[in-house]
């Protein structure tokens, strides 16, 4: 009797243990999936000479690398530094060659020009027939010269070309690059920047490429939750040599996590080819 019932026992235990981990591996599965087909994406201005050759050829490679995504540049603004090749198609052309490659367009950089009221117009309808939800502003190209209040006077207008790119349901952003992360009349211009922008308006784009001036995304998507729409993702040595996501020092974990407090909506990759290739399976991993 008293092995009939610790044979019973046994069993119901094992039962129980193998309903249990039955019940926590759909979990584990759904989270492996979720990880791996986090759509990532990658900054076109990286590879521009090889799209100018062979525009949907060379898509086609990056989606073959596992890129879900790209960020594009507009033609209008960029025609004289390398995107010129696109000025000849139309909007729903190139959106066709993207989509035909198996990659999306959510995301393109403009000049600040192109955010003025003479042309902010052409480019919300150039965003809308490419299919774009984020239209971002690649920085403002200030002289070395500028104050701060040339920084806070540029934020106010395109606080106001942002007026009528959300009224068009587009996000606009901002792109840092690493002049915004100086000292100017005592402040940190990024910071200014963060107060100037009117938040439900402007988003941010983080480039990680700051961690070589000492600045960690991961702290300022913290600092700043819910004001960030994407980031441009780059690792670097302790010597700032580019190298692989994975194989620098920026704490990857971390720069996830954070990401989600930050409100990140996407991630584009923007390092030289190889590292382009490199990175992918080390982003999946993790």
């Amino acid at each position: 009797m008293k092995t009939n019932r610790r044979s019973f026992i046994k069993k119901t235990s094992m039962a129980a243990g193998a309903t249990m981990l039955l019940s926590q591996l759909p979990k584990q599965i759904f989270a492996a999936a979720k990880a791996n087909d986090m759509p990532i994406g990658f900054q076109s201005w990286a590879v521009k000479d090889m799209l100018g050759k062979d525009f949907s050829g060379t898509l086609k490679m990056m989606a073959d690398m596992d890129y879900k995504l790209i960020e594009l540049c507009s033609p209008a603004g960029y025609k004289d530094i390398g995107f010129g090749f696109l000025v000849g198609m139309k909007p729903e052309e190139i959106r066709k060659t993207i989509n035909d490659a198996g990659l999306q367009c959510p995301s393109c950089h403009f000049g600040a020009a192109e955010f003025g009221d003479d042309k902010i117009d052409a480019s919300i309808q150039f965003a809308k027939e490419i299919g774009l939800t984020q239209m971002i502003c690649s920085t403002f190209w200030l002289p070395k010269t500028a104050t701060l209040k040339d920084y806070q006077d540029s934020a106010e207008k395109l606080n106001k070309a942002a007026e009528k790119i959300n009224t068009a349901g587009i996000q606009t952003g901002f792109h840092n690059h690493e002049f915004e992360f100086a000292m100017l009349e005592g402040e940190l211009i990024y910071d200014a920047l963060m107060k100037a922008f009117n938040p439900d308006l402007v988003k941010m784009q983080f480039q990680t490429e700051v961690i070589n001036l000492g600045y960690k995304a991961a702290d300022y998507f913290n600092k700043y939750p819910g004001r960030f729409i994407s980031s441009h993702l780059s690792d670097w040595t302790a010597d700032k040599k580019e190298v692989p996501i994975g194989q620098g020092v920026i704490d990857w974990k971390e720069f996830f996590a954070a990401a989600k407090t930050g409100g990140v909506k996407n991630f584009f990759v923007e390092m030289d080819l190889k590292n382009l290739k490199d990175s992918v399976p080390y982003i999946h991993s993790i």
